[in-house]
C-alpha cells in the first residue's frame, strides 16, 4: 500500500502509479529473510511461531498435571478441574477478583482436536495479520481481542471458557478491518470479501453445542477495533505512530507475563 495515497500497489513498484511519489519497503519489511533457528522459525512468521509455541507448551503442562491426577485420557480431552487450576476463564472466580483469567485462558486448550485445530488456523491466518500489520500491530491485535472475547464470555455466560478461538476470530476482524476501510480498491474488495466468508464459517461453526460464541463474537468486534483504528505500518520505523505500536506491544507482553505471575501465586497458594 503506498504510504502517501494509500493506494494497493506491488511489491515490485518504486514509484507509485496513482500519485508518483517514491515508495519503498515498509518498517514492517526492513527485517532479514534469513531464517532463525537454523531453519525452524522463518522470519515471517516469528511472532506467530512464539505464540503457537506457548500455546502447545501450556497445553503439554496442563496434559502432564492432569495425568498426574489420575486422568488416563488427558491427552485427547482434559478435565475441568485442571483447566480452572491452570487459569480458565470462569465467572465467579473474575467477579472475586482473579481478573487474569481474562488472558490466561485465551492460552488453554481442552483437547487435542481443540489445540491442533487452533494452531492450524493460527498458523497461516497469524502469518498473513504478521505480514499486513507488522509484529507490534499483530501483538496488540491479538492480545485485545482474547480479553474481548473472554471478557463478553463473563459477561453473558457463567460456563467454564478457555482457547485461542476468541484471538483468532479478532486476526480475522483485523483483516477484515483493511477491506471495510480501503473499500473503494479492487484488492480492498477482494479482502473484504474473502475474510467475510471466514466471519460467515467461523459464526457458523460457533452454533455447535459448547462452543463460545460470545468469546467468538467479542475476539472479532476487538480484532475489528483494533486493526481498523491502527491503519497499516508506516515507512519510517522511527515514526511517533510506530513508536506508539511498539510501545503498545511491550505493554500487552508485560500485561500478559504479569497475569501468569497472578495465575503462578495463586496456584502454589491453592495447593496446585
Amino acid at each position: 500500500m503506498c504510504p502517501h495515497c494509500r493506494a494497493f500497489i506491488t511489491d515490485k513498484d518504486r514509484v507509485c502509479p496513482y500519485c508518483n511519489e517514491r515508495v519503498g519497503p515498509r518498517a514492517v519489511e526492513r527485517r532479514s529473510d534469513a531464517p532463525i533457528l537454523g531453519g525452524f522459525i522463518p522470519h515471517a512468521r516469528f511472532t506467530t511461531m512464539m505464540i503457537l509455541l506457548i500455546n502447545v507448551g501450556l497445553y503439554i503442562a496442563t496434559v502432564l498435571y492432569s495425568m498426574r491426577s489420575g486422568t488416563s485420557d488427558a491427552v485427547m480431552n482434559l478435565d475441568m478441574q485442571t483447566l480452572y487450576a491452570f487459569g480458565a476463564k470462569f465467572r465467579p472466580a473474575i467477579a472475586e477478583g482473579q481478573w487474569w483469567r481474562l488472558v490466561t485462558a485465551g492460552f488453554l486448550h481442552g483437547g487435542l482436536l481443540h489445540i491442533g485445530m487452533n494452531m492450524w488456523v493460527l498458523f497461516d491466518l497469524g502469518a498473513q495479520v504478521e505480514q499486513v500489520y507488522g509484529t507490534s500491530r499483530m501483538l496488540v491485535i491479538y492480545f485485545i481481542s482474547s480479553v474481548c472475547g473472554f471478557l463478553s464470555s463473563t459477561v453473558f455466560s457463567d460456563a467454564l471458557s478457555i482457547g485461542a478461538s476468541a484471538a483468532l476470530f479478532g486476526l480475522i476482524g483485523a483483516m477484515l478491518a483493511i477491506g471495510i476501510k480501503h473499500r473503494s480498491s479492487a484488492a480492498g474488495s477482494a479482502i473484504r470479501g474473502m475474510y467475510m466468508r471466514w466471519v460467515i464459517y467461523g459464526l457458523i461453526f460457533s452454533l455447535i453445542p459448547g462452543i463460545d460464541m460470545a468469546a467468538h463474537i467479542g475476539g472479532l468486534a476487538g480484532g475489528f477495533a483494533v486493526g481498523y483504528v491502527a491503519g497499516l505500518p508506516r515507512l519510517q520505523a522511527a515514526s511517533g505512530s510506530e513508536r506508539f505500536w511498539q510501545a503498545a506491544s511491550w505493554f500487552c507482553i508485560l500485561l500478559t507475563a504479569v497475569s501468569f505471575l497472578k495465575w503462578y501465586l495463586w496456584f502454589s497458594h491453592s495447593g496446585g
